[in-house]
């Protein structure tokens, strides 16, 4: 079994830019494009709170990752040098998603304008920079690794005019277009609330928008950056909602931060007043001393009584567990099965 010691950490590639090698946790250094960023997204922290490193439940634990469908994907991604989030961030999850043909691919690159403190992606300012041939670079990759969905997510670009907006779009298009069997999921940037780049990611022939609330409305800040909001998310689901009724809506929450049951409950109402489709809920996991401190480990029993309380309020299924995460298993989200987790099962052969 393997224990959850990296989940959200944006590792360095196997062979780091000159700058990037010498850059720790927290520290800057310089981009192949030639702009600034920081190490894992927050600067080093004086005299930083272990609390959350260490002496994790026995629960936070996935099965290695083997089969015959994650072995062929596998190849296909080191045989032609692509990139997932799924190993990039060492999800625990990867061999269970990837045997069932579901991936995630990073977008716009690996440094973000902002910097939430539960986050460990590198921030700093890329200046505009973009790939322009990775719309069909993404398109390819999901043809060579057969995948029968896909999630794309993206870092912050608040540099771009649209944040991003029109490359998201340009994505999904190459995929639909060369592979039109595919399922596309978008997992954006707020584009700071304006609301016709939410509308140009939405016409884009995609079948799933999400955008992550992550937290209760008390705890967003210090959670999340300054620029994001709460309220400026549930307006972002809300319009993609109202401008395409057809595409499935879905939203993040990450629990142990602090929260409530009666914010975590407050919070779900919110989503469904403006008629969000699909909601996750998992564990959070401190990335680093420099990112904040677990506040709490909520057990298996605890993430099924969540759902529940979800479905209860009529989304059309919550996929909730330890080891979840936005993308975990998106292809069965609506089963209405969890995804085919059982959390009381994983518990008890941790026991």
């Amino acid at each position: 079994m393997q224990r959850l010691e990296d989940i959200g950490v944006v590792h360095e590639p196997a062979a780091p830019a000159a700058g990037e090698q010498r850059a720790r946790s927290g520290q800057k250094y310089v981009t192949p494009q030639g702009f600034t960023a920081i190490k894992d997204g927050v600067k080093t922290q004086g005299g930083a709170d272990r609390r959350g490193l260490l002496g994790k439940p026995r629960w936070l634990k996935a099965p290695l990752a083997a089969g015959a469908g994650y072995d062929a994907v596998r190849r296909a991604v080191h045989d032609h040098a692509l990139a997932t989030v799924c190993e990039e961030a060492k999800c625990p999850n990867i061999g269970e998603c990837w045997n069932a043909g579901t991936a995630t691919i990073m977008l716009m690159g690996k440094v973000c304008t902002r910097a939430c403190r539960f986050c460990s992606v590198d921030t700093g300012n890329p200046r505009g920079w973009l790939d322009p041939d990775e719309p069909q670079h993404a398109a390819r990759t999901v043809q060579l690794m057969k995948l029968r969905y896909v999630v794309l997510t993206s870092v912050d670009r608040d540099d771009l005019p649209d944040g991003g907006a029109a490359h998201y779009a340009a994505c999904v298009r190459a995929i639909k277009a060369l592979t039109p069997a595919t399922a596309v999921e978008a997992l954006t940037p707020d584009f700071a609330g304006v609301l016709r780049d939410v509308e140009t990611v939405v016409d884009s022939g995609l079948e799933v928008f999400a955008q992550n609330i992550e937290t209760v409305r008390r705890l967003t800040h210090p959670v999340r950056d300054p620029r994001a909001g709460y309220e400026q998310t549930l307006a972002v689901l809300a319009h993609a909602k109202r401008h395409r009724p057809g595409v499935l809506t879905k939203t993040s929450l990450m629990l142990g931060l602090g929260e409530t049951d009666d914010e975590i409950l407050a919070t779900m109402d919110d989503l469904r007043a403006i008629d969000v489709d699909i909601l996750t809920l998992g564990q959070y996991l401190r990335p680093t001393l420099n990112h904040l401190a677990v506040e709490r480990y909520v057990t298996p029993a605890e993430f099924d009584r969540y759902r529940r309380e979800a479905l209860a309020r009529g989304f059309r299924e919550c996929v909730s567990g330890p080891l979840v995460r936005s993308s975990y298993r998106a292809e069965r989200a609506l089963d209405g099965n969890n995804a085919g987790l059982d959390n009381h099962a994983a518990a008890a052969r941790s026991a």
